[in-house]
């Protein structure tokens, strides 16, 4: 059996074909999705990809949670489907309800592009099983609206239910209690601002180190 990843596009999206390689260099098929389409092919997971989804316009996100491929991700995740937001498709997410905060201006309202080491906070959600706990990662960062933020109850909340499943090593953008990356309560769904699509082949990125979150995935998948 052959997993099948969707990669959603959205109009301004920048990232889908690097998320679609990832995908085919972890094993799976990678299935291309529209955000106009409602129809999501049979996938077994999905990934909402990084750029500038709508160019940004209103809020990150903001629109592009109205798209008709997102209210059958939102269905799909609400019955365990694996779903990874990448950057933008963090913002996405977070807008969409499937994950708790905010991505807000990075402190010092300046785009930052580099790369960054991570800290796995989780290995027990479904994108993070081929990771160590505390184990570091080396993976491009690339964003002007990546600061996390939410109330202090939802980050008391998020620590208690080891749901913070990256921390970033150096806290460029600001986010509240470094956090790069959370998980939802089923631990399906998974949002990160890194670019772990940019990092799976030492030739091409930083690293091969975000190779583990797609292989994480379809360890799920292909067992379940």
């Amino acid at each position: 059996m052959t997993a099948r990843v969707g990669v959603i596009t959205f109009p301004g999206t920048l990232d889908d074909v690097d998320a679609a390689r990832a995908v085919r260099l972890a094993g799976a098929e990678a299935v291309n999705l529209w955000h106009a389409d409602a129809d999501l092919h049979g996938v077994d997971a999905v990934v909402v990809p990084g750029g500038f989804s709508y160019g940004d316009y209103l809020r990150c996100g903001a629109i592009a949670k109205f798209a008709p491929v997102m209210g059958s991700v939102i269905s799909a995740a609400e019955n365990g489907m694996p779903v990874l937001g990448i950057c933008n498709g963090f913002q996405v997410l977070c807008e969409a309800g499937l994950l708790p905060g905010a991505l807000t201006r990075n402190a010092g309202l300046h785009f930052i592009c580099r790369d960054v080491w991570l800290e796995v906070s989780s290995s027990s959600t479904v994108w993070t099983t081929r990771y160590e706990p505390g184990a570091d990662l080396l993976i491009p960062l690339k964003s002007g609206e990546g600061r996390y933020v939410a109330s202090e109850a939802v980050l008391d909340e998020l620590e208690a239910e080891d749901r913070v499943v990256f921390r970033y090593r150096e806290n460029l953008n600001g986010s509240m209690r470094n956090i790069a990356g959370v998980c939802s309560a089923n631990r399906r769904v998974v949002g990160l601002m890194p670019h772990p699509e940019h990092a799976t082949e030492a030739l091409t990125g930083p690293s091969d180190d975000g190779l583990g979150l797609f292989y994480s995935a379809l360890d799920a998948v292909l067992t379940a």
